[in-house]
């Protein structure tokens, strides 16, 4: 006979009732935890468990994350169902802001998306002051920059009495990495549940383990070797460049090896390094072709010739895609390719296996995880017509060259689909790897190994909840799958040692003395009328400024801004700009940095342009004198003052200088009047003129003065161009080609 969990805020026989998951509850009450446990043991009922004590106990909010909506969906649902007496609220980036700010006034439990609170918080439209228990699920991503870090800071600075929850089946193998995660959660202790603990087997259901085995048909093979050539020249160049390094090097020997260019670029302004690091692209780029052609299929592989032969034809296509859609051994190749008609035997492998597995059991799912969007789409197309089979794509939100990608809410009407049985297989990029309520799966089919430890105990998590479930992994002999299969079998083993020897561990990152006195520091973040205020893009949210800026006392304020990044008063504007997008800009055309420029100098009274990071000069092989003129311009064309700063701190400094003197010293207000000015006639026809690539607003001016009108500059032959003060054969040749090349969108 069950017996079920007792509480008052909890609904009456809901939750069976199991020891570790109790245990891990005591633990995570005690101070804040990290709890390691198996997919599918329960991890979101000991969030609940700890979620009521705190309530019944000190009142307030509870707090739960997921990466994903349809998570928050999936919690949010069961949230809804187990505390029947408390007002529960769904948090996503398709509820309008002001609604959120209601909705969290009236709510106990909110269940978001980190990214929406963590705008919520720049916006000062939440306070987590009365937050009593926060739950971050998929805790292994509170690394850098992710929202997971920013609102965990804030939440250890703001809130009465904190206390964190971190859930996840797989924090990864390297203790550095996991210690991150506690130190950025202001973990405490960690707790670990694997499937050995006498507590939890129990519950646990067979999970029965294949490896299946495939030959790489001859003439993928001849593929692979006609674009190892063009390795072997790419490698030979780089040795020529005295960078020497085998044929057979790593992805990450090779990664080490570009960063180990670019801090000669930087630092030394090699020459050779400029061209090592062209050469590096390529082979990138080459070698993704050969995994492609060996563990994917032609299809896979005719996708990614298609997306480089559009990249070099584009103007913003990178050298490297323009020399290998050149290269003689790279034509040969994509002719071989397109002769080329044989599947890949995974492709029958899958058709057998799903069929096999759905004969069987009619009633069950399965789902297909692959690395690569194209492969999806090949699965589904390989399982079309096959008996008893109803195959669906699930993929991400973005949209790529002829792939669009799945709205979130494509993707939670898919899971409905799916959990029904309206389709019963599920064939899914890494997007389905984490936390999908889909008990009834019994089969996971892993059409290429993956060389993470946490992606593929997500992935085999998916199978095996309330029945014994069926994983396989298919492997193409020879290639890069069988060196992914042993580096994820290792990174898992070392993974799991390294979580036993912190079970229970009270050893976790702890926060020293200096630490604490930052917490109580609260004056630096409890923003009063008196600090300063800054205006902030929502778009600038990722660069860590605002985060800066709000550490040192400015009141950040998230706004969508029509102009510039950073309003600090009623007539300056900041525009911010990487170095590196700063020579984008100069290298990709010039419109969007001087149609930027000229709205803020349009503006405000006082515009200024910030340009952060490294020597504006050595990052790029670009003339330094293309770099001066563009800058010349800014200032002397526009009157917009140019100030250089040494990173996000220095950015932070600034702006706050800025704010500080502008609003304490001469007692100016914010104001965001600020909207982009309509243009008068001559500035138009100037922009007009400008957007074509290699054209500054002066260069726009003098053709304008010349020819007389936009038309007339449109229609003038090469020759006539090149008479133009300033322009030269290749700004004529430019102009010549966007005016009279062929459409080929």
């Amino acid at each position: 006979m069950n017996r079920y969990i007792s509480h008052p805020l909890i609904r009456k026989d809901m939750i069976e009732q199991r020891l570790y998951q109790l245990a891990l509850a005591s633990s995570a009450l005690k101070g804040s935890c990290l709890c390691v446990l198996p997919t599918g043991l329960g991890k979101t009922v000991v969030a609940l468990m700890v979620i009521a004590a705190r309530l019944g106990e000190l009142g307030g909010k509870a707090l739960i994350f997921s990466p994903t909506k349809p998570l928050v969906e999936q919690h949010s649902d069961f949230f809804r169902q187990a505390l029947p007496d408390c007002t529960v609220a769904t948090f996503t980036g398709s509820i309008p802001p002001e609604k959120r700010s209601e909705i969290w006034k009236n709510s106990q439990v909110i269940v978001s998306t980190p990214q929406v609170i963590e705008n919520d918080l720049h916006a000062r439209r939440i306070d987590l002051c009365d937050v009593v228990s926060m739950t971050f699920d998929e805790a292994h991503r509170a690394v850098g920059r992710y929202a997971y870090v920013y609102i965990a800071e804030r939440y250890f600075k703001n809130a009465k009495s904190p206390l964190v929850l971190g859930l996840t089946a797989s924090p990864g193998s390297d203790p550095e990495m996991i210690a991150e995660v506690c130190e950025n959660l202001h973990i405490e202790s960690v707790e670990v549940r694997s499937e050995a603990d006498a507590d939890v087997v129990p519950y646990l259901y067979a999970k029965e383990i294949e490896w299946v085995r495939v030959d790489v048909p001859g003439r993928i093979r001849e593929l692979q070797h006609q674009m190892e050539r063009v390795l072997a020249d790419r490698f030979s160049k780089l040795a020529e460049l005295d960078f020497i390094v085998a044929e057979t090097a790593s992805k990450r020997e090779l990664l080490d090896l570009q960063h180990k260019m670019h801090a000669q670029v930087v630092e030394k302004s090699n020459v050779n390094a400029f061209s090592g690091i062209s050469l590096l692209a390529e082979i990138f780029k080459v070698k993704h072709a050969i995994e492609l052609a060996e563990t994917q299929g032609v299809g896979a592989l005719e996708r990614y010739f298609d997306r480089l032969n559009t990249e070099a034809r584009s103007g913003s296509g990178s050298k490297a895609a323009k020399r290998l859609a050149m290269d003689p051994s790279m034509r040969a190749a994509m002719k071989m390719l397109a002769s080329c008609t044989e599947d890949h035997p995974k492709l029958d492998a899958v058709r057998r296996i799903v069929a096999d597995q759905l004969r069987s059991n009619p009633d069950s799912r399965a789902i297909v995880f692959t690395n690569f969007r194209d492969s999806a789409e090949m699965v589904v197309k390989a399982l079309e017509g096959t008996e008893g089979v109803s195959a669906v794509r699930f993929v991400g939100q973005a949209s790529k060259l002829k792939d669009k990608g799945l709205t979130q809410k494509q993707q939670v009407d898919i899971i409905t689909r799916f959990r029904s049985g309206e389709y019963n297989t599920l064939v899914a990029t890494s997007v389905a790897e984490e936390g999908l309520d889909i008990p009834s799966t019994d089969l996971v089919l892993f059409y290429e190994p993956v060389p993470s430890e946490i992606r593929t105990i997500q992935r085999k998590g998916r199978t095996g909840r309330k029945r014994a479930g069926r994983i396989v992994v298919l492997i193409a002999k020879g290639s890069r799958d069988e060196a992914s299969y042993w580096i994820s079998a290792r990174k898992e083993s070392k993974m799991l040692t390294t979580m036993s020897a912190m079970r229970g561990s009270k050893s976790v990152p702890q926060f020293t003395d200096q630490s604490e006195e930052k917490i109580k520091q609260k004056t630096l973040v409890e923003f009063s009328e008196e600090n300063p205020a800054v205006y902030v893009d929502h778009r600038e949210i990722r660069s860590g400024v605002s985060r800066i800026l709000e550490n040192i006392g400015i009141n950040v304020i998230l706004q969508t801004l029509e102009v510039g990044d950073y309003v600090p008063s009623d007539r300056v504007c900041i525009e911010r700009k990487t170095t590196s997008d700063f020579l984008d800009s100069l290298i990709g055309g010039q419109r969007d940095l001087f149609g930027q420029i000229a709205d803020l100098a349009r503006t405000y009274e006082r515009p200024v342009l910030i340009i952060e990071g490294s020597d504006i000069y050595d990052l790029r092989q670009i003339h330094p004198n293309a770099v001066r003129g563009a800058l010349a311009s800014i200032v002397i064309d526009f009157s917009v003052p140019v100030i250089m700063s040494r990173d996000e701190e220095d950015t932070a400094a600034m702006i706050a200088a800025i704010a500080k003197r502008e609003q304490q010293d001469h007692g100016r207000k914010i104001s965001l009047h600020g909207k982009r000015s309509s243009m008068m006639l001559p500035e138009q026809q100037e922009y007009i003129v400008s957007a074509i690539s290699n054209i500054g607003p002066v260069v726009a001016k003098n053709l304008l003065k010349h020819f007389g009108s936009v038309e007339a500059v449109m229609r003038a032959s090469k020759e006539e161009l090149i008479e133009v003060e300033m322009v030269g054969p290749k700004t004529a040749d430019r102009i010549r080609e966007v005016v009279g090349g062929e459409y080929k969108g």
